[in-house]
């Protein structure tokens, strides 16, 4: 950033009553949100020298370690292990029976730690950076309030010398269906770590929330209705990706069905039932909504600031993740709407703190995959995973694009992995620039293929360099000669 740090905002001090109840201090930056983005900012700048403030209300680690990403592919591990078994003879005749439900969730509990997150503090101990637990508010310029849930006075006034990273994250989103939040027991918190396996269970939302604890709770013995409005599953990948995962998981048992619409909800005794267009009516034990995320602005103090989010709450960033136009304001993670990812987050935080330690030349990059083209994995059985445009997509933005699409399971790695799995690949190549520009795998454990792809899309490797970085024989990575070999002229 460079040059000297402006002077903070003074307070003002009308009530002698409430400054007798608000410790005041300050701090080179505070950070909002102790998810993975704003653990990553706090350590950056705090490594990088700052006195840094970290303001969490729930559990120091955030949606994805507790209720998100952890938890669900704790969840989903056994299944694909199990699927995996099966492929391979030798072993398959050795594994028999299902998967106990209580070892599962057991295991589950581990990984998030009982919801507990007194393993987290000593990483933020060993880098000086002071936890306050409640909830901030921005109050007046480079000022935060915090204050207990049940407070009515804050409990310490926070003035930031230099900046305030805003990683608060999101919330499960509800579509406007007659009677859904009173109907629904279940958004992604409670069917991550739910103590009981529910004899029946609907899923509203067909993205990857849904999709993938659709095939987790199915795998534990639920019968499970899968609802998506749309015409497919993972609307915004492929459309052949969201075809292959629907066969996958009808396979699994699975009742999924596409171009439904739900117009109502309401509970029969304790059982949820939704009614959908047509009038017919679907009852379960169980009601999950995975209908999308909103972001948590609502109540943060942007007006006090100077700043207002878009229409849907999100906070719009420029390169170097900055709000407003604000020198000191930066918004990182999810609630920027940009691409809610765990990993893509964490990277938005090292640009941003980067650019608060005063780096200026700290940016997103010019070819860096974010919003939708960032690289993704759904964890349904079989996998997806995609990085940059999809074909629609890349001839919509006006480029010379063309489909290279092989078989996922037509190499010789997969005579021993993922064996007669099926699922399809797919390289995006620009044929002006000889360059790829996206690509979607489906299939076995193809996640590990990924960030290959990630990284010739980012860095634009010509197809001449990609044939010259031979994958080793037999393992599944031969995949990119079959790219190579088709390589449009």
């Amino acid at each position: 950033m460079g040059g000297p740090v402006p002077p903070v905002a003074r307070i003002r001090r009308d009530d002698p009553m409430e400054e007798q109840h608000v410790h005041e201090t300050e701090a080179d930056v505070v950070v909002l949100g102790a998810g993975p983005a704003g653990e990553v900012a706090a350590g950056r700048l705090a490594e990088g020298g700052l006195d840094v403030v970290l303001v969490e209300d729930r559990l120091v680690g955030g949606e994805c370690s507790y209720w998100g990403c952890m938890p669900s592919k704790a969840l989903l591990r056994p299944v694909e292990l199990l699927a995996e078994t099966q492929r391979v003879p030798g072993v398959r005749e050795l594994v028999h029976g299902t998967l106990d439900p209580q070892v599962v969730l057991d295991r589950r509990d581990e990984v998030i730690h009982e919801l507990d997150d007194s393993a987290q503090l000593p990483w933020l101990q060993e880098r000086d950076i002071r936890l306050v637990r409640g909830r901030g508010v921005l109050t007046a310029e480079r000022t935060v309030e915090v204050s207990d849930a049940d407070a009515e006075r804050p409990k310490e006034r926070i003035v930031a010398r230099r900046a305030v990273v805003i990683a608060v994250g999101t919330s499960p989103a509800f579509p406007p269906v007659e009677g859904l939040r009173d109907a629904a027991g279940w958004t992604n918190r409670e069917a991550t770590t739910a103590d009981e396996v529910p004899a029946t269970l609907t899923v509203m939302g067909g993205g990857p929330i849904g999709a993938e604890l659709a095939v987790a709770w199915a795998s534990l013995g639920a019968r499970v209705t899968l609802l998506e409005q749309g015409p497919r599953l993972l609307a915004k990948e492929e459309p052949y990706a969201g075809e292959e995962v629907a066969q996958g998981l009808r396979a699994m048992g699975i009742d999924v069905r596409t171009g439904v619409k739900v117009v109502s909800a309401t509970r029969s005794g304790d059982r949820p039932v939704v009614v959908l267009e047509g009038g017919e009516h679907v009852e379960a034990d169980e009601l999950l909504v995975a209908a999308g995320r909103a972001p948590n602005t609502a109540g943060l103090g942007l007006d006090a600031v100077g700043v207002a989010p878009d229409e849907h709450g999100w906070l719009g960033t420029d390169e170097h993740l900055r709000v407003g136009g604000r020198e000191w304001l930066y918004a990182v993670g999810d609630v920027n709407g940009r691409a809610l990812l765990t990993h893509q987050g964490k990277r938005q935080a090292r640009v941003a703190s980067a650019h608060v330690l005063g780096d200026a030349s700290s940016a997103l990059g010019p070819h860096e995959p974010d919003g939708a083209q960032s690289p993704r994995v759904t964890f349904t059985e079989p996998q997806v995973a995609a990085v940059g445009l999809t074909l629609e997509d890349a001839l919509a933005a006006g480029i010379d694009a063309v489909a290279v699409d092989v078989p996922s399971d037509g190499n010789a790695g997969a005579s021993f992995v993922g064996k007669d799995a099926g699922g399809t690949t797919r390289f995006v190549v620009d044929r002006t620039a000889d360059v790829l520009v996206g690509a979607t795998f489906v299939g076995a454990a193809v996640a590990e293929h990924l960030h290959a792809a990630t990284i010739a899309v980012t860095a634009r490797v010509p197809l001449a360099l990609i044939d010259q970085a031979t994958p080793v024989f037999p393992t599944r990575t031969e995949i990119w000669l079959r790219l190579i070999e088709r390589r449009p002229r």
